[in-house]
């Protein structure tokens, strides 16, 4: 077959029989052809595979899972999968493993994340990827030189502080370390800017290709069919929800398809009517020849990721290999594929590096890094990555088709591939999560993520890779969206706004003489005053708020009685009056808190947190699939427009506009009533979300400012104002309110409910009140007790004085 010998980092020479000879870089996986056909090196292995076109296979008729895409998520789903004892387990790629992102990825893995719930995510995959070579007998070219975040501002030191008081009731290892430290570590680093440093011992790299040719053995050996090139022509939803998957080879029936393909996501959607939310971004990093100061090395060296520079480094055997993030006003996007496609036969081919576009990170990394100024660079590698508005992947079951799943929009696959794998695998063969992670729910994006916001969110994301990382953080490019609410206008320049599942809503009001604008920080900053300003006007006056992003739904029908008793633990409320109920999984987890009232014989008004619309609405609508209820549900979100007002002198507001009885016997808490308020139609609910008295006032979005401003006008003798989100939040956190009621109804998760509450609980949500200066906790912080680590959350007093 013929010969190889490795010439110096990365590249190998390849010497056929028919003496032949090409040159390949196994980093870059510069596509070669020998004889008809393709060679794949991964710096030790010459494989050849058959010629694109020829399957080698007959494909099968029928699966349960069809995964489609064969980068190294796609191929980690098909080996968790096969590997829990799913049969008939499919996965298709269009041209060959590791096409797309895969193959080029720099491989960085690393336990830490700044979220709660991802970090999961990432001490599964390295867990994984430490056992994979024993489990199928494949290398995976895995190193845990640990690394280190470096903080060279006193900004940065504080971000990880913030991180720290985070951690330890996870098992990632993480550790606030000194210069000292870090110089031991690293030697070769320019210490005159270090202060501090984020130590995760155990992360590193992994070779790209071998991972996912570990997964494929892996996901072969129990069972999983993988075939290529086999791309996907053609995708057709049945009657009972499954999917005709059609190829060039034959068409198959799927159970569920899954969505893995990369930058190519948005075109498979496309065939079934989604515009999923993803955009390729060009990102390099370049690579050394052998650096001296390094081979003379004994260990080696973490991986650095400089904060301040925006770039990580890292050793690549005897040379340096390094990565920026530019800002975005310099980064560059593929922006042409979203309009026209990905060209055909794009999948292991680079785009052409531009090394100006980057020297200022260059530089900066020299300055931190003396040796690269002196070292030979010898391949820059210029590949496309996907992104997603928010940056976070788009993972789990697509609300709007049947079993149609997706593990899309990874910025950051290599690290993803294993826990999000096992994640989908586990919700899949159980029919729920197995722990929360909405934030990367693909149905938090809908009508609303236009194309020029997709391109203005990507080109702030990635420049906002390596930002200080502040609670409360807001993002500001392509906003607002055309998803406003009928008083934006009337708000928009009093008020601070947040972004909530495309809306633009108060999180707090400025008033003449405040110091105004966005400033975080992680002390108390310039919302502080506000704040418990809004506090105050709600607990003994009246504000006004606007509740318009919650989401919205209208269920009848003549089964929606019986739905509904299936879907929530409650007693469903009776006509004219609300109660708060929980959907749970089959499990006894709550998956969703909603607002229930029932607006007419029949007829029910269902709301639920603005993050959550079709998150919910997915599954509500899939037990109305699979339970055959006649009923219909409308999302009327961005129809209905609610205005919040709350206080003691609400009631008094209120009466001035409506010959309707708001007295206390005459409108009893949690009861509903359709009515005219300054003449215009509406349905108001008396609710206490912020623990005083309150009414939410449900109306067509144009009539919003009518109803504001004549609200804001009768209340003038008692101070009417407006507050936001964050007064809510701190009011509603410390009343401290819910509710069970009895539930006769045979509800999905009932019995996993009663084996819970038989074995007894072992947590309970508790409130704690510190003492503290300018510092106060933001949620999910550690909290210690006797010496031990207690996983609970902290508040403090401050929110709201």
């Amino acid at each position: 077959m013929g010969t190889f010998k490795p010439i110096g980092i990365n590249t190998v020479i390849i010497k056929m029989t028919d003496s032949a000879e090409i040159i390949r870089e196994c980093a870059v996986c510069v596509t070669a052809w020998i004889c008809a056909a393709e060679c794949m090196c991964d710096g030790s292995v010459l494989r050849l595979r058959d010629p694109p076109g020829v399957l080698g296979k007959r494909l099968k008729d029928s699966a349960e899972t069809v995964v489609i895409g064969g980068g190294c998520v796609g191929v980690s789903l098909a080996y968790h999968l096969a590997k829990a004892g799913q049969k008939d387990v499919v996965l298709l790629e269009k041209s060959e493993l590791t096409a797309g992102s895969t193959w080029h990825a720099a491989g960085l893995t690393t336990y830490y994340h700044p979220g709660i719930n991802l970090k999961k995510i990432h001490y599964y995959s390295i867990k994984l990827f430490e056992q994979l070579e024993a489990e199928t007998g494949q290398a995976v070219g895995f190193h845990q030189p640990g690394s280190i975040r470096l903080a060279s501002t006193p900004v940065r030191v504080d971000e990880l502080k913030y991180q720290m008081t985070r951690t330890h009731w996870h098992p990632t290892p993480q550790f606030l370390i000194g210069p000292e430290k870090i110089q031991q570590l690293f030697p070769l680093l320019n210490m005159d800017k270090v202060l501090a440093g984020l130590y995760n011992p155990g992360d590193g790299h992994i070779d790209p290709y071998s991972l996912t040719m570990a997964l494929a053995a892996g996901a072969r050996m129990y069972g999983a069919q993988i075939y290529y090139p086999a791309p996907v022509t053609g995708l057709t939803p049945t009657a009972d929800g499954r999917w005709d998957v059609q190829t060039p080879h034959g068409t198959i029936r799927a159970n569920r398809i899954v969505n893995a393909t990369g930058f190519w996501a948005r075109e498979l959607g496309q065939m079934i009517g989604f515009q999923h939310p993803t955009i390729p971004v060009h990102h390099q990093y370049v690579v050394t020849a052998t650096v001296p100061e390094v081979k003379a090395l004994k260990t080696e060296l973490p991986v650095i990721r400089d904060l301040e520079g925006s770039y990580y480094l890292r050793q690549e055997r005897d040379g340096l290999l390094f990565g920026p993030y530019e800002k975005e006003e310099k980064m560059k996007l593929q922006d042409s594929w979203v309009r026209d496609g990905v060209p055909p036969g794009f999948g292991k081919e680079l785009f052409e590096s531009d090394l100006d576009r980057i020297m200022d990170h260059v530089e900066r990394a020299m300055e931190m890094v003396p040796v690269l100024k002196n070292a030979d660079i010898i391949n820059i590698v210029s590949g496309p990555i996907t992104y997603t508005p928010d940056l976070l992947p788009m993972i789990g079951p697509h609300q709007g088709a049947r079993n149609y799943w997706t593990a899309i929009g990874f910025g950051y696959g290599i690290i993803h591939s294993g826990g999000v794998g096992r994640f989908l695998s586990d919700w899949i063969m159980s029919g729920e999560p197995p722990y929360d992670l909405i934030e990367c729910d693909p149905n938090r994006y809908a009508h609303w993520t236009s194309v020029p916001y997709l391109c203005a969110k990507a080109r702030e994301s990635y420049g906002f890779n390596n930002v200080v990382g502040y609670p409360k953080e807001e993002r500001f490019a392509g906003r607002p969206t055309d998803r406003v609410s009928g008083v934006y206008e009337l708000l928009k320049d009093r008020c601070s706004m947040g972004f909530h599942a495309g809306w633009e809503q108060p999180h707090y009001c400025h008033k003449p003489g405040d110091n105004t604008g966005y400033k975080p920080s992680f002390r108390r900053t310039n919302w502080f005053g506000p704040v418990g300003r809004e506090c105050k006007l709600v607990m003994e006056g009246v504000g006004v708020i606007d509740l318009s992003p919650f989401g919205k739904f209208i269920v009848k029908g003549e089964d929606s009685h019986r739905l509904l008793d299936r879907l929530f633990a409650n007693t469903l409320p009776k006509v004219g009056q609300t109660n708060i109920s929980h959907m749970l999984t089959p499990r006894g987890r709550v998956y969703a808190e909603v607002t229930v009232t029932q607006t007419a014989p029949g007829e029910f008004l269902l709301i639920t947190g603005s993050g959550s619309e079709l998150h919910d609405l997915r599954w509500i609508e899939r037990e109305v699939c699979d339970g055959g209820y006649h009923v219909s549900v409308s999302n009327v979100t961005d129809e209905i427009g609610v205005l919040g007002i709350a206080g003691p002198k609400s009631r008094m507001v209120l009466q001035k506009l409506t010959d309707e009885d708001m007295s206390d016997t005459g409108f009893r808490f949690l009861h509903c009533r359709s009515m005219q308020l300054a003449g215009v139609p509406l349905r108001a609910i008396r609710i206490s979300y912020t623990g005083e008295l309150g009414w939410e006032l449900y109306m067509d979005m144009q009539n919003m400012s009518t109803v504001y401003q004549a609200l804001m006008e009768a209340g003038r003798d008692e101070n009417i104002d407006n507050f936001g989100t964050y007064a809510m939040s701190s009011l509603r956190l410390e009343k401290g309110f819910r509710a069970w009621g009895a539930e006769p109804a045979e509800f999905v998760g009932k019995q996993a409910l009663l084996e819970i509450k038989a074995q007894g609980l072992s947590r309970r949500l508790v409130f704690l009140t510190l003492h503290t200066d300018d510092i106060d906790p933001e949620g999910n912080e550690t909290v210690w007790h006797n010496g031990e680590v207690k996983r609970s959350r902290a508040r403090s007093e401050h929110d709201i004085h």
